[in-house]
């Protein structure tokens, strides 16, 4: 499969402007970052968060001053690897599709820069980097994190057979939500099932918006996606999923014990999540992409309630 000229020195459309992947990087090895989206941290960032917010909640009810930062720095590690041999898999089945979509058209694997048998191998490469990241933590956390891929094996399928692929893309980034919390206490409890929920419904919601860059598009392709289902009520599905996402996530503090600064954070959250359901209105391509990039400073601001609530109880 021949690529196009130059093909490797072309930013895709949704990459950072100016990305070392697509400015530094040999030329041999751009094709396979792209692939990985190393260029679109967004991903593994949307991938991490729930990680994150279920370790803060676990600090706050097992009485630590913080989140363990090895297990943080794993689920970084994880988050990144794994973003990237899901990402390849998808862009493997999707490879014709893409092909379709002027957005995706450019990337490595429609555009001829590497060919599905490579994409293959990489993705087995990075699967086994991701499986020793993962052996670290306890049994139960490496069951459960084993179990997520089934959900990843499904969900490049979804977009052919429903409106609302984006549900199946929620049940698998989310799944931080849950092994956050397992790899501090072994098991699930109440509050990394709703947590979990509520990061369902907020992968949903940004991901809806995210959607949108695509709708023409993909009406020609045959795609299917939650911004064609919702259609004109786009604003309003999003604003009942992030309304969702907010009241799961009050549950899930409350049922650990979290404290004032927990739910401060909830609120800075909740503001950001009703800018973007404001700002959805009349949004054209570059709008819908820099609110869906906005999530992951909307996820943090809940990551970092939950960890300072756990440094204030822990200090007074």
């Amino acid at each position: 499969m021949a690529s196009s000229p130059n093909a490797t020195d072309t930013p895709l459309p949704d990459a950072l402007k100016g990305h070392w992947v697509d400015t530094r990087a040999p030329k041999r090895l751009r094709p396979y970052l792209k692939l990985a989206r190393i260029e679109r941290p967004i991903g593994w960032q949307l991938l991490l968060l729930p990680c994150w917010w279920a370790a803060g909640l676990a600090a706050i009810a097992s009485g630590q001053a913080f989140p363990d930062l090895w297990q943080c720095l794993l689920f970084l590690i994880g988050a990144i690897v794994m973003r990237g041999a899901g990402s390849t898999f998808n862009d493997i089945v999707d490879r014709k599709l893409d092909a379709q979509v002027a957005r995706t058209r450019g990337r490595p694997l429609p555009s001829g820069q590497v060919s599905p048998k490579e994409a293959a191998a990489f993705m087995v490469g990075l699967s086994l980097v991701g499986l020793v990241v993962l052996l670290q933590f306890n049994r139960f956390t490496v069951i459960a994190g084993i179990a997520s891929l089934a959900i990843v094996a499904i969900y490049p399928f979804m977009k052919r057979i429903t409106n609302m692929p984006q549900f199946v893309l929620g049940l698998a980034f989310s799944w931080g939500g849950l092994v956050g919390w397992s790899a501090v206490f072994g098991r699930f409890d109440a509050p990394a099932y709703l947590i979990y929920a509520a990061a369902v419904f907020w992968t949903i919601g940004y991901d809806t918006i995210y959607a949108m860059q695509d709708i023409e598009d993909d009406v020609i392709a045959g795609i299917k996606s939650s911004a064609r289902y919702f259609g004109a009520f786009t604003q309003q599905a999003v604003g009942l999923c992030y309304g969702a996402t907010i009241a799961l996530a009050a549950a899930a503090a409350w049922l650990a014990s979290a404290g004032f600064v927990a739910f401060i954070g909830l609120g800075l959250f909740a503001l950001h999540l009703g800018w973007q359901v404001h700002s959805i209105a009349g949004a054209d391509g570059p709008t819908a992409l820099k609110l869906f990039r906005s999530n992951w400073h909307a996820g943090l601001l809940l990551a970092a309630g939950f960890a300072l609530d756990a440094l204030v109880k822990f200090a007074f």
